[in-house]
């Protein structure tokens, strides 16, 4: 649905964004996962023609966001950056003036959509008495009365409380599941992409570390805690060194091999004379995957 090709831009000497190249498929909710100034929201101001790329390209559906942009976007709902309401008037009013310029709502729908972002019974209030999560949901209003086939979202649980981060989550889910909405967003909340996505994009200043579908590529990985009573350090070179493990790692609990069996890797041991106090394999959470890929291409690079 989304195709980025070679996407690069520049606000002065600095390289926000370099060289990007990803695909979001239809269907799916695709985080852009990184830290603040990794590069997610210029992404998403460039899907939206908002910012102007540098080099390289942008479709959605097929039409280019720049030469084409009424027909890529003419389906595309979107929250970027803070949205931008009218205090003074009430929620109801300013969407209804927004509907004044992307066409005609029909009142079914209208009322549909307030509905299910929740704001039924403040809709009527003035803007300028809602709540940073009450802006949030009406900005998503905003964003769905087109009827979009596609959501993009920059950052939609930026300044929430808890409740509202779980609030949004779980709209998010209903919009995907029930109402087959193809969902974009960008977060550094680690927690979020990991209960929303199948598919993420990982930024680092600019680049892209990773893209895909993160679930498969480590089930796709065998990982097992090791940590023998003395003598750990000999203990992971003669692992190594005897093929039964790839390479060890840290994370927030100890040692991790990946690319071992269980029993083997305890026959090796014991064989050995160490004396094994851990030994199981795990299922690591995103939190490992993303400070591993970050890790490792920060290396690289270096």
């Amino acid at each position: 649905m989304i195709q980025i090709r070679g996407a690069t831009k520049r606000f002065g000497p600095r390289l926000a964004v370099d060289a990007l190249t990803l695909d979001v498929p239809r269907g799916q909710i695709f985080g852009l996962l990184g830290h603040n100034g990794a590069g997610k929201s210029t992404t998403i101001g460039m899907l939206l023609g908002q910012v102007f790329a540098d080099a390289g390209t942008l479709t959605i559906n097929g039409y280019d966001v720049y030469a084409e942009r009424a027909r890529a976007l003419e389906r595309v709902g979107a929250i970027f950056e803070t949205p931008g309401f009218y205090d003074y008037l009430s929620g109801a009013t300013n969407l209804r003036i927004f509907c004044q310029y992307t066409g005609r709502v029909e009142e079914a729908r209208f009322r549909e959509v307030v509905r299910l972002v929740g704001l039924e019974e403040r809709i009527h209030d003035k803007v300028a008495y809602y709540s940073h999560g009450m802006r949030q949901r009406l900005a998503l209003a905003q964003a769905l009365l087109p009827h979009p086939e596609l959501l993009i979202l920059d950052e939609p649980s930026e300044g929430l409380d808890p409740e509202g981060i779980h609030e949004i989550r779980h709209l998010i889910l209903r919009l995907n599941r029930e109402w087959g909405l193809t969902i974009l967003f960008s977060s550094h909340l680690l927690s979020e992409v990991e209960q929303l996505c199948s598919h993420l994009a990982v930024l680092r200043e600019g680049r892209l570390l990773f893209c895909g579908q993160w679930r498969q590529f480590e089930r796709n990985r065998r990982w097992i805690r090791v940590r023998v009573t003395e003598g750990q350090a000999q203990a992971e070179t003669g692992l190594r060194e005897a093929g039964l493990v790839a390479e060890f790692t840290t994370d927030g609990h100890g040692r991790l091999a990946e690319g071992g069996e269980v029993p083997a890797v305890a026959d090796w041991l014991v064989r050995n004379g160490y004396r094994i106090e851990t030994l199981a394999p795990i299922e690591r959470a995103l939190e490992d995957f993303y400070l591993e890929t970050i890790h490792v291409r920060r290396s690289i690079a270096q």
